[in-house]
């Protein structure tokens, strides 16, 4: 019977070296044999080679930003002129305050003229019943039409972001989205049969009367906005774009804010000259009144429901 050897007896032995060599623990010709590095077949001398490391150790100075000192000095200094930064915004910001004046001051900036002449004037000047609606489309209708456009400019953002350009990924999109969606179901198409016209007839009436009582193109647009992306659940993209495809968003938006523009630009022009306006403002309280706010409405309408649908088809399978 062979006698158990000592592990340091053991670890004398050939197999235990051919051990080491198999998995890999020890080099068998690690500091046994002559190591140069050699030169390259492009005839670089030793000094080349020694430049060529000092510039690796210069780079791996540089970007060992953990031992680099001109790296720790820059996060300091950063911290410290930003910790400064938001101490001095601070500051100005309480200053300012500070220099409010008090609430119920009568001489604040806030009560002017401008709130009285909206709520006295306002109906005489625009002819719209509604005094808010009044102030949006005519007294500050460039701001509105700055509004139209940034919805317009963020469609656009997504639509560059989002879509899907080739007829194979968008068929690939189709199909994948339809997995996930219900096909054919009954109660949902039913709903929707219900449902849409009355949705669609209803934003239709709050952006044709948002100069006689609550409501508008923006209100209106987002109900048939609404409307429309629920008939794109039930029915499907196949239905849906007979009526509704990309094209008919870009050319109804573009003709929107072009007639938007035009308007806004002739009633300001009749106004910063003094010229009397040609489009009478009609009856306060009839349907055809307010002169171009009941136009301006329509366009923001169709502005805000072509946004709130081509937002959900874009984020939903990537293009129309």
């Amino acid at each position: 019977m062979s006698r158990k050897r000592s592990e340091e007896e053991y670890k004398k032995t050939i197999s235990f070296r051919l051990k080491q060599w198999a998995d890999g623990s020890r080099d068998p010709f690690l500091d046994t044999v002559e190591m140069k590095p050699a030169l390259p077949e492009s005839g670089e001398t030793p000094l080349d080679l020694h430049r060529q490391e000092e510039k690796r150790r210069m780079l791996r100075q540089v970007y060992d930003t953990e031992h680099n000192a001109e790296v720790r000095i820059f996060r300091k200094l950063y911290a410290v002129m930003g910790t400064l930064l938001c101490v001095f915004l601070v500051l100005m910001l309480l200053t300012a305050v500070s220099w409010l004046p008090t609430v119920g001051q009568e001489d604040r900036p806030v009560n002017n003229e401008v709130a009285q002449r909206y709520v006295e004037s306002g109906l005489s000047e625009t002819g719209a019943v509604n005094i808010v609606t009044g102030m949006i489309l005519d007294y500050r209708a460039f701001d509105t039409l700055g509004e139209s456009h940034v919805l317009f400019a963020a469609t656009c953002t997504v639509l560059i972001l989002l879509r899907v350009d080739r007829k194979k990924q968008r068929a690939q999109a189709e199909t994948n989205d339809r997995l996930y969606e219900p096909k054919n179901d009954l109660i949902l198409q039913t709903a929707a049969r219900i449902l849409v016209p009355p949705i669609l007839i209803f934003g239709i009436y709050v952006i044709l009367c948002g100069h006689l009582g609550p409501g508008g193109g923006f209100s209106g647009g987002a109900i048939v906005g609404a409307g429309l992306i629920l008939y794109l659940n039930a029915f499907g993209f196949a239905k849906t774009e007979r009526f509704f495809t990309a094209k008919t968003y870009k050319v109804s938006s573009f003709l929107a804010l072009a007639c938007y523009s035009l308007s806004k630009c002739y009633s300001f022009y009749t106004g910063a000259n003094g010229i009397e306006s040609a489009i009478p403002l009609g009856t306060p309280g009839a349907i055809l009144s307010s002169g171009l706010i009941f136009v301006l409405n329509i366009c923001v309408g169709i502005v805000v429901a072509g946004t709130m649908y081509t937002f959900y088809v874009m984020f939903r399978k990537g293009g129309y």
